[in-house]
């Protein structure tokens, strides 16, 4: 028997960095950088938006599918870690397309199936926490999710900036470099995670009719809480993926002095490093006073660093008031994914997590739906930027509802477990 330790919750968590550098690399600086060399400026946040939305709807079906078939998989790895095996040699042949090949075609072709391998890997890589650690610690847990997947975003930007340029953008140096990490990290979670293995696996044989209606067609009373709680997820997330997934072309619009990508980088590190501070403090505190209050604060917070973007009209102004996005983000983050981790039946995690995917998918998804929005409302008054105005005003506006749905939701009570049971079935 094997007790919870940091460093193994640093495995189970491990990959994230990975996946994290990798979609913040492509969605916040490559993608942007790259569709300028074949599209038009003014339509530049219409084909960005639309590229990204096809994709994330992609996410949003084949996530929660492959959680759901985690949950009924058994082998002698484990039932999570194969996806994440397949998934993962998958991402390495679409990855070498998007950067490699060139053109358009190649960018889209490349994107599209990323989507698709990643989140074969993504959604049962969900399962884990719920399936390894005790209810006491997932805000713990939780907390050093969030801190990988805000490494992640670190380190792109940290790195970025040196290898591709708005007046170089060849994605070739960039995306070798998400290959190297997203292959180390992933290795970390599959050689030295610890999960329940059969020596003698079952027949994989489903039904994929019944598995789709299963994941899909919930009785909604029944589950009434949980689409409530992912609910209030997709309305905050809606709001922050807007700024997140236009900075560079907002920074290029409003900042004209700033060299786009190495600005939009500098800006999302110093967002990032706040949001690590207080998603790991954010964690621990709802394990005293309550995921739910802590969220709500969350997007009070989130609604007014909104609200202050609309008025940045400096360099460090932008870098200020963006902090205050990042307090929002990382209370939030951490709070919701425990009471989700929390709230997911424990012989179905896989799916339920995946199910969270609704929200974290659609809302990106839904974001870049605003795009098009962006780019009418800036080109009817050319120079005035309303666009910004109208995104910025739409993010406060869906964080605060966020905070009033949350309230709706009924908390499960944290029990301590025994010591049995902090510990890890080998």
């Amino acid at each position: 028997m094997r007790k919870i330790n940091g460093w193994y919750l640093f495995v189970l968590n491990a990959y994230w960095i990975g996946l994290s550098f990798m979609w913040n690399s492509l969605h916040v600086t490559i993608l942007p950088a790259v569709l300028l060399n074949y599209i038009p400026e003014t339509q530049k946040n219409t084909w960005l938006g639309l590229l990204t939305f096809f994709g994330l709807i992609l996410a949003m079906v084949i996530q929660p599918l492959s959680g759901a078939v985690s949950d009924r998989w058994s082998s002698r790895i484990g039932r999570r870690r194969p996806f994440v095996i397949f998934g993962t040699a998958g991402d390495l042949i679409f990855l070498s397309i998007l950067g490699f090949v060139g053109g358009l075609p190649a960018l889209f072709v490349g994107y599209i199936g990323l989507q698709i391998t990643s989140n074969i890997a993504h959604g049962p890589l969900q399962g884990l926490l719920p399936d390894e650690v005790p209810a006491e610690k997932l805000g713990l847990a939780s907390g050093i999710k969030t801190f990988a997947d805000m490494f992640g975003i670190i380190l792109s930007s940290l790195l970025m900036g040196f290898l591709i340029s708005s007046r170089d953008a060849d994605p070739a140096r960039s995306v070798a470099a998400i290959i190297v990490l997203l292959v180390v990290m992933g290795l970390v979670t599959i050689l030295f995670s610890h999960e329940k293995t059969d020596d003698q696996p079952t027949d994989h044989k489903m039904d994929f009719r019944g598995l789709w209606k299963s994941v899909f067609n919930f009785k909604m009373e029944g589950d009434k809480g949980y689409w409530t709680l992912i609910l209030s997820r997709f309305l905050y997330l809606v709001g922050i993926y807007g700024f997140q997934s236009f900075a560079q072309y907002f920074i290029r619009d409003k900042f004209p002095s700033q060299e786009p990508v190495a600005f939009t980088q500098l800006v999302m590190g110093f967002f990032v490093v706040v949001l690590i501070v207080f998603s790991l403090l954010a964690g621990a505190i709802s394990d005293r006073i309550g995921r739910k209050k802590v969220q709500v604060y969350s997007s009070i917070l989130g609604a007014f660093g909104a609200v202050l973007m609309i008025f940045a009209v400096t360099p460090v102004q932008l870098i200020a008031f963006s902090t205050f996005l990042g307090v929002g983000l990382g209370m939030f983050l951490s709070t919701n994914w425990a009471l989700a981790n929390e709230m997911a039946p424990s012989a179905e995690a896989g799916k339920y997590m995946g199910l969270t995917n609704l929200a974290t998918a659609g809302s990106a998804a839904l974001a870049r739906l605003e795009g098009p929005m962006i780019d009418g409302f800036n080109n009817a008054s050319p120079g005035e930027w309303i666009g910004w105005t109208v995104l910025f005003a739409l993010s406060a506006a869906l964080m605060i509802a966020s905070g009033i749905v949350i309230r709706k939701v009924k908390e499960p009570e944290i029990q301590s477990s025994s010591p049995e049971g902090t510990a890890i079935k080998g």
